[in-house]
């Protein structure tokens, strides 16, 4: 954006207010939640924006329990709010929950007993407990939440954020105007898209890059900004043996039921997918759990399991986040809104279209056909159809930033015996493999071994923008690089890295760019860091253990 420069300016007539505070985080996902929290704990306050009426991004309103990594119950590679969290979640259940003693005394209870999570538990509690550790800050006035808004308009001077606009949408609460005008020093992006770069005009990349650009040996040869990793609409399910709870067809099912991605043999709707630990190869999968070795689904993503309660006041219930309902088959981020709309409802669509073909059609390993007794929960989600408040984005729009982390910084093979890498200006660390879901133009996949890994300040810096700052998926860093940067407690300590940096900057009249080059304010800033739990290197004795090879 050049001088005064405004992009969207239809609100003159409508309903409008003003608002002003230090720092503007559009956005409540997970980092944008936790860059409000850290802001407000230095002092300064906060007005955060969500487009739902539940903050919490991916934990939440989008129902993906935590993916973490080995090292998590040893209180290592997360923030300490992050593994605060994580205590404040079992002890939720150990407190109001009818748990049997073993459970009560397990040290790493797994309220769902769901397999791709260590803590896989319930949407509504981790709202619970994000709220929670908000209430103080809330309920003095610090932070104030605005729900059911979306950012429209940003209007910029130069190399800086002057105001925000936000309009209100169907998850408004009553009294809200129409239109918001937000006035701060800082502007954070919390969004899970990366919508305030784009309305700010800040400099960024979307999609894959070339690899001329990389030099990174998975990417393209040539670039391709619509070709985001899929996104999922998660449902919540329980099953009811002898019961029928059909939905009805959906509009979709039939066009879901023939799609065939261009790397298998078998229709998106079947028991065949990739295999996560080989990408080039199809595997079979199950619903429950049985004596044939074929993997179930079920407890995959089970968050309720009242096998640990002494009551039984529920079914299992466990949540549909699977290959079958990844949609791939049209982008959603960085397209006209005639083509958003229809492609996020078609998200939708396959998703219902999945439910529908495990109640009617799924085979089952008894030559049967389908478990009518699948039923939706949207009590669960607080939703009406079974389905999360939003669907779950794996991919952002990227800042340009003073350093770009690649597949050389994570790759397992790449680096080799150099092991993890360290950068001195490291705001934080994390683990995940490099995980690339089917993409929507190319459809590639893989699932790359990775290092153990640090974040480092310099993504956090735009080239040119002077007070806005990412605290989500989107900083610099490559598509790739983002496969293993995208999880929880990564994204977390991003958010909690933005706000600290918001706050540090404002106290010693700097801007972020100055605090880069500068290694006193850099050492400074990683003080303050660390004073509030954040670790920002791996200890020795991880870095010594992923450099053994492995056991036979």
């Amino acid at each position: 954006m050049t001088e005064q420069q405004s992009t969207h300016p239809a609100h003159k007539h409508a309903s409008h207010e003003s608002l002003q505070a230090e720092v503007i985080v559009i956005g409540a996902s997970l980092g944008g939640t936790l860059a409000a929290l850290a802001a407000a704990k230095q002092g300064l306050h906060v007005i955060l924006t969500e487009p739902t009426d539940w903050i919490g991004g991916q934990l939440t309103s989008q129902a993906v329990p935590p993916d973490e990594h080995r090292w998590i119950e040893k209180g290592i590679g997360a923030p300490g709010t992050f593994i605060e969290f994580r205590e404040r979640v079992r002890e939720f259940y150990r407190l109001n929950y009818p748990l049997t003693e073993e459970a009560l005394e397990n040290p790493i209870l797994n309220p769902g007993n769901g397999w791709v999570s260590r803590l896989a538990h319930e949407p509504k509690i981790a709202l619970q407990v994000l709220e929670d550790m908000l209430s103080v800050y809330v309920n003095t006035g610090r932070i104030r939440i605005l729900y059911g808004t979306v950012p429209v308009e940003a209007v910029t001077e130069q190399d800086r954020i002057v105001s925000v606009t936000v309009q209100k949408n169907e998850h408004a609460p009553v009294g809200v105007a129409n239109y918001t005008t937000l006035f701060g020093s800082y502007y954070l992006d919390g969004t899970d898209e990366g919508d305030l770069l784009e309305l700010s005009g800040t400099e960024y990349v979307s999609g894959a890059e070339a690899r001329s650009d990389t030099d990174e040996p998975h990417a393209l040869e040539e670039a391709e900004p619509l070709d985001m990793q899929s996104i999922t609409h998660v449902a919540a399910v329980d099953y009811i043996e002898g019961g029928d709870f059909t939905i009805e067809r959906p509009a979709e099912y039939d066009y879901w039921k023939a799609y065939k991605p261009s790397f298998s043999e078998y229709p998106i709707l079947s028991w065949y997918a990739t295999d996560a630990n080989d990408t080039t190869k199809l595997k079979e999968f199950t619903l429950f759990p049985n004596e044939q070795g074929v993997t179930s689904l079920w407890d995959y993503r089970r968050i309720v399991d009242p096998a640990i309660w002494t009551e039984k006041l529920s079914a299992e219930v466990s949540l549909l986040n699977w290959a079958m309902n990844d949609y791939y088959a049209a982008p959603v981020t960085g397209v006209p809104l005639q083509e958003r709309l229809p492609n996020l409802e078609s998200a939708r669509q396959l998703t219902l279209s999945l439910v529908y073909w495990l109640q009617t059609e799924a085979p089952r390993l008894d030559g049967g056909k389908g478990y009518p007794g699948i039923r939706l929960r949207g009590d669960i989600l607080g939703t009406e159809d079974g389905l999360a408040k939003a669907p779950y984005i794996r991919e952002s729009r990227r800042i340009k930033g003073k350093y770009t982390i690649t597949e050389h910084d994570v790759s397992k093979e790449l680096r080799g015996e150099q092991g993890i890498k360290r950068y001195e200006d490291s705001v934080g660390i994390g683990s995940y493999s490099l995980d690339l879901h089917p993409t929507v133009v190319t459809h590639r996949t893989f699932y790359i071994p990775n290092y153990p890994f640090e974040i480092p300040l310099g993504s956090l810096i735009p080239v040119r923008m002077t007070n806005l700052l990412p605290a989500c998926k989107n900083i610099s860093m490559t598509q790739i690089a983002g496969g293993c940067y995208r999880l929880h407690p990564v994204e977390w300590n991003i958010g909690e890295a933005a706000g600290y940096l918001a706050a540090y900057a404002l106290a010693n009249e700097l801007t972020p760019q100055e605090v880069y080059e500068s290694t006193e304010h850099v050492s400074r800033y990683q003080e303050l860091l660390q004073d509030r739990g954040v670790q920002l290197h791996w200890p020795e004795e991880v870095e010594e253990e992923v450099l053994q090879p492995p056991t036979s």
